[in-house]
C-alpha cells in the first residue's frame, strides 16, 4: 500500500500528468481537494473507488482515511491542484506518514504560475530583463512569512515576481513594490488560470487597483516585473550562428568538433 501524492495541476483537468492519471486509476482510493481539484479529473478512477472531498475536513481526519485504507492495502491517490512543491500543505501529512511507517510517493504537476504564463503568453526570464522568478505570498491567515521574505526584500532584486494568494492583499503589494519596480511597471493578474472562466487583467502598478474589477478573488496569481510585454530585449545567444555548441561547433578548432550524442 502506498499513498501517492499527485500534482492534479492548475485547472483544466487534461494538464494532468500521464504518471498522475495512471496512479489515479489504480488507486482503490482518491482523497482530493475538491476546493481546488476539477471533478473531471475524479474520472480516471476506478469504478468502485472510494472518492472523498477532504475540503472540508482537518488534518487528524485525513489521516483517519489514510490509515483506513493502509489497513486495507489500498493504495491511496492524494490529489491536490497545481504542483505538490509549494504551498500544497504536503509537508506535514508527510511528516505524519513518515512516524506512522506508510510509505508514499511524489508526483509532480502543472504549477499554476506556469499555467498563468500560459495564459498571458509570456517567457517571465527575458535576456537583459530578468533571469529569475520569484515565486511568493504575502502573510495570510493559513501561514505567516518570514521576516526576510517581504515583497520589497525580493522587490529589490528586479526579478519577476509571481506571487500567490495574495490578491487580497493587492494594496501592500503595490505599495510594497512601486519604489522598487516604479509605478508604471507591467502587472497582470490571472484569475482561475487554465479554468474556462479564467479571466487576465493587465495594467500597471499605478493602475492596477483601479482596473481590476469585481469578482477577482482568492486563486489569483499576480505578476510583477519589467518583462511582462517587454519587446526591447536582447536574444539569446542560445540561438545566434555563431554561437559554439555541441550541436552545432562552429570550426574544426572547436571542442565540439568530435562530440556526438551520447559521449560525457
Amino acid at each position: 500500500m502506498t499513498v501517492h501524492f499527485i500534482g492534479a495541476g492548475p485547472g483544466s483537468a487534461d494538464l494532468l500528468t500521464l504518471r498522475g492519471r495512471d496512479l489515479i486509476a489504480a488507486s482503490r482510493v482518491c482523497l482530493y481537494a475538491g476546493s481546488l481539484v476539477p471533478e473531471a479529473v475524479l474520472g480516471h478512477c476506478p469504478q468502485g473507488a472510494r472518492i472523498v472531498n477532504t475540503a472540508p475536513m482537518d488534518l487528524d481526519g485525513i489521516m483517519d482515511e489514510i490509515r483506513t485504507a493502509h489497513d486495507a492495502g489500498h493504495d491511496v491517490a492524494r490529489l491536490h491542484s497545481g504542483d505538490l512543491s509549494v504551498w500544497s500543505a504536503m509537508g506535514e501529512q508527510i511528516r505524519r506518514l513518515e512516524n506512522l511507517g506508510i510509505p508514499y510517493s511524489v508526483t509532480p504537476g502543472v504549477p499554476s504560475f506556469a499555467a498563468a504564463a500560459a495564459a498571458l503568453g509570456a517567457e517571465l526570464t527575458l535576456p537583459g530583463i530578468a533571469q529569475s522568478v520569484v515565486l511568493t505570498r504575502t502573510p495570510g491567515r493559513a501561514s505567516s512569512m518570514p521576516e526576510r521574505e517581504s515583497l520589497a526584500a525580493f522587490g529589490a532584486t528586479g526579478a519577476t515576481l509571481a506571487i500567490h494568494l495574495s490578491i487580497q492583499n493587492l494594496s501592500r503589494v503595490v505599495e510594497d513594490l512601486v519604489p522598487h519596480y516604479g509605478a508604471d511597471c507591467p502587472v497582470a493578474i490571472v484569475w482561475r488560470a487554465s479554468w474556462p472562466d479564467q479571466r487576465i487583467v493587465r495594467a500597471r502598478l499605478e493602475t492596477i487597483e483601479a482596473e481590476i474589477g469585481q469578482g477577482i478573488e482568492r486563486t489569483a496569481l499576480i505578476f510583477v516585473g519589467r518583462a511582462l510585454g517587454a519587446s526591447d530585449f536582447s536574444e539569446s545567444r542560445l540561438y545566434a550562428a555563431d554561437y559554439d555548441r555541441r550541436y552545432r561547433p562552429q570550426s574544426s578548432e572547436s571542442r565540439w568538433a568530435n562530440w556526438t550524442a551520447g559521449d560525457d
